[in-house]
């Protein structure tokens, strides 16, 4: 390969250690650490809550709702595999590889969307790893309470600016830092869960059994649409939850030594783990049911009411650590390439990872008064659908437009000549088929006429966009191809 073009449209303009190509002696990760970052990505508080709740949106008998669960699981294991194969091939990060269907600048604004979607989640998931820091404190000091403000008590205040110093400190030691703590983390927490369902089991006893295959039948909150659609629409939600990392899971791939060990790591991380982790979360909900009279989907909650002090304590400190683990790899590193591409002369990821630890303290303060109320399962669509089209173009453009053939020196290069220049560095072709697709995307969430396509919003998102974006390129020959 040749040498790297380091100047573009000023000093480093296209370039920075951060972004450039990984070389294949600096690639430690092997099929356990992408299995753990699934792991942590499902364990997290958020994820257990999302699942929990749609036991309970959908109306659905509770085995279904599990094997929708599980389906997904399958469904987003191959679409990580597709996006994730090009950057194990040529060691560079999603903001990089979007270059070549976006344009070398262009790519900065499918960077600049997950970036913003991804603080969101950061800030939210942020929140929900502050309840079980303040957990803790109850338990271990008695602090519990205090003036509210914006939904938050002081303890709760104080929980969240606990997680947030901590999730920054922990991302400045480093990438290698940061895959100890999920290798720790992940498998732990599995353990908590396990134990958490046993206490549950003892106390609720065995019409507990009964409860899983019934106790969410004729549920208020009832699919008008059938139980078809409701399957349907549960599984199109799952794959919206994990659209921020199935976009830019090239940002991850590319620290793994092969495709193999990405792909295993994958399966054993994604169906596999949603299957266990799904069981454990239809177990409990169940038995939150029988015990409490109420249907509880927030863990911390859930254990607080087990009363049990030696589990409130482990399960407290797994818990936070599985949320701020995902938080920092699916949330944080992607948004602070993101911002590191928008000028990489002058912004390092680190600085991006400041940026971002910012903006999101914000995002996650207003959780509680203002985002909640739009509904868990609402708030995962809306953001997979503005993220689906981008998934599309990315992957169409490399296996239908490009046959998984690129130039890396060109997607470093803002000689007008090189291939993904396009017209002043922007393709507008991609651009176009983005938008358009978002439109409609995001309208199957909120328009009411569109009702009937709700919860189908990222696939929607995705095939739009990746049809649109293949129908553009080829329509115009002038649009050079890769060798």
């Amino acid at each position: 390969m040749a040498t790297i073009q380091k100047t573009g449209a000023g000093e480093g303009a296209l370039y920075n250690e951060d972004l450039a190509p990984l070389p294949p002696e600096k690639r430690k990760w092997g099929s356990f650490e992408i299995f753990n970052v699934w792991n942590n990505d499902i364990q997290s508080l958020f994820g257990y809550s999302l699942a929990a709740s749609l036991f309970i949106t959908y109306g659905l008998n509770g085995w279904a709702v599990f094997a929708a669960i599980v389906i997904a699981g399958f469904f987003v294991m191959l679409l990580v595999n597709l996006t994730g194969k090009p950057s194990v091939k040529y060691g560079v990060p999603y903001p990089v590889m979007a270059r070549a269907s976006m344009g070398v600048y262009g790519a900065r604004f499918p960077a600049l969307v997950r970036g913003i979607v991804a603080i969101f989640w950061y800030g939210v998931q942020t929140y929900f790893a502050s309840t079980a820091v303040a957990l803790l404190l109850n338990t271990v000091f008695g602090l519990k309470g205090g003036a509210e403000f914006l939904g938050m008590s002081a303890i709760g205040w104080l929980s969240y600016l606990i997680v947030c110093v901590f999730q920054v400190a922990l991302f400045m030691r480093g990438i290698d830092w940061v895959g100890k703590f999920l290798n720790w983390a992940g498998p732990f927490v599995y353990a908590v869960m396990i134990a958490l369902c046993i206490a549950i089991w003892w106390k609720a006893g065995n019409g507990i059994f009964g409860a899983l295959g019934s106790i969410f039948e004729g549920s208020e909150a009832s699919d008008p649409r059938g139980p078809v659609a409701a399957f349907i629409a549960i599984i199109g939600t799952m794959i919206a939850y994990f659209a921020a990392v199935i976009i830019n899971f090239g940002d991850f791939s590319r620290f793994v030594k092969s495709e193999g060990a990405m792909k295993a790591g994958n399966f054993w991380g994604l169906p596999v783990s949603m299957a266990f982790f799904s069981f454990i979360a239809l177990f409990v909900t169940a038995g939150t049911v029988v015990l409490f009279g109420e249907k509880l989907v927030n863990p911390a909650d859930i254990v607080d009411r087990v009363d049990n002090v030696f589990l409130t304590l482990i399960a407290a400190v797994t818990f936070f650590a599985a949320t701020v683990g995902i938080n920092l790899v699916a949330n944080f590193i992607p948004p602070a390439y993101d911002i590191a591409n928008l000028n990489p002369g002058k912004i390092s990821a680190r600085m991006g990872g400041v940026i971002t630890a910012v903006i999101a303290f914000f995002i996650g303060a207003l959780w509680v008064p203002l985002i909640s109320n739009i509904g868990i399962a609402a708030f995962v669509d809306t953001l997979g659908a503005i993220l689906a089209p981008l998934y599309g173009i990315l992957v169409a453009d490399y296996y239908i437009v490009r046959r998984q053939s690129v130039s890396v020196d060109d997607m470093f290069s803002a000689d007008p000549a090189g291939q993904y220049f396009y017209g002043n560095g922007w393709n507008g072709r991609a651009v176009a088929a983005f938008g358009v697709a978002a439109v409609f995307s995001v309208a199957t969430v909120w328009v009411p006429a569109l009702a009937q396509l709700s919860g189908y919003g990222w696939v929607i998102g995705a095939v739009l966009g990746g049809l649109f974006h293949v129908v553009l390129m080829r329509s115009t020959v002038a649009v050079p191809r890769s060798a």
